[in-house]
């Protein structure tokens, strides 16, 4: 019978200052940091695998490439480019999300392997894809864990506005242009808020600060999926986002791609929240929202339960992996 065999393999440990401390840093980096935080790819194969616990599908997960029979459906999501490392069997692979940041970086990936299916999160970061991996390219959200993020029973709302702070690049200039009027008006308005900035948090301060404030103020340049602002939504908080609508990594000089479209809030409808591009913009949604969360007309949850679910996703995911299974490809010769 025809397995689904998933991949998840990280870059491995290199010495960096003397021969063998790849062993001891981690160790190191476990005491000085304690447990690690699973990030955001992280978060993407955990989900995967709940929702198609949920289906009841069975799978392996990284068996070594040797042990592959020739009917199994083949699946590699990350991370980096060692992650096929030895594969030379001719099962066509289904690939994406965390192999690299832009195609860029791998171009003849789909020549090297039996690669028939790269994923990507959302639309935005398939158009980015498609001149490089052309018709191979499909696109997959994974699911959000709607019974671990939800409404609380009970709320007990403390504060009006958490705001996720997301920001990597220009951060100074961002802070003079929107942070500091956008905290002006609030403060204006006489409203609280809180703030929870990227990677200096846990979830479980995250899901407290959920339950307790009203809403969400989201700044994130942009997202290939953005699962934070979505399990907000699944836990009914509505998102006021900063959507600037193009790529603001530095790095896309370097990729040859200087003005990339994109957005922070790649699923997203008028039951979510507004959206803004600057501070004139945010300054005439901002209104708008403050009333239509206040009357009760935000449902962000319904919106997740409808497109987001582990189970759809997953099920999903499973469909485009099965899509995949008749292009088979010749095996790759032994070095």
């Amino acid at each position: 019978m025809s397995r689904l065999c998933l991949y998840y393999l990280g870059e491995p440990e290199r010495d960096r200052w003397l021969p063998g401390d790849r062993y001891v840093r981690p160790l190191v980096r476990r005491i000085v940091r304690g447990k690690p935080r699973p990030g955001g790819l992280d978060t993407v194969f955990i989900n995967l695998r709940l929702g198609l616990g949920r289906l009841g599908i069975q799978h392996e997960v990284n068996l070594p490439f040797d042990r592959l029979r020739p009917d199994d459906r083949v699946a590699v999501l990350g991370r980096g480019r060692s992650c096929l490392a030895g594969y030379r069997q001719p099962n066509p692979i289904v690939a994406g999300i965390g192999l690299m940041t832009h195609p860029s970086e791998w171009p003849d990936l789909c020549q090297e392997y039996p690669v028939v299916r790269y994923l990507q999160h959302s639309a935005w970061c398939d158009a980015v894809y498609r001149p490089w991996f052309g018709e191979r390219c499909r696109i997959w959200p994974v699911g959000i864990d709607t019974a671990s993020w939800t409404p609380p029973q009970r709320p007990s709302k403390s504060f009006d506005f958490l705001i996720y702070d997301k920001i990597h690049w220009d951060r100074d200039q961002r802070q003079l242009d929107l942070l500091d009027p956008i905290l002006g008006d609030l403060n204006g308005r006489g409203l609280t808020y809180r703030t929870l900035r990227y990677g200096t948090y846990t979830r479980s301060e995250y899901r407290e600060a959920l339950s307790a404030c009203r809403a969400m103020l989201v700044f994130s340049a942009h997202e290939s999926q953005g699962l934070a602002y979505q399990e907000a939504l699944s836990s009914g908080v509505p998102v006021l986002a900063w959507d600037p609508g193009l790529v603001q990594d530095p790095a896309r000089f370097r990729w040859g791609q200087p003005e990339i479209p994109a957005t922070s809030v790649p699923y997203f409808d008028a039951r979510c929240g507004e959206r803004f591009r600057d501070f004139d913009e945010y300054r005439r949604a901002m209104p708008v929202f403050w009333e239509k969360l206040n009357a009760g007309g935000y449902a962000p949850r319904d919106y997740i339960l409808e497109n987001l679910t582990l189970e759809k996703c997953a099920e999903h995911f499973v469909q485009l992996v099965d899509e995949a299974q008749p292009h088979r490809a010749t095996p790759r010769p032994s070095a």
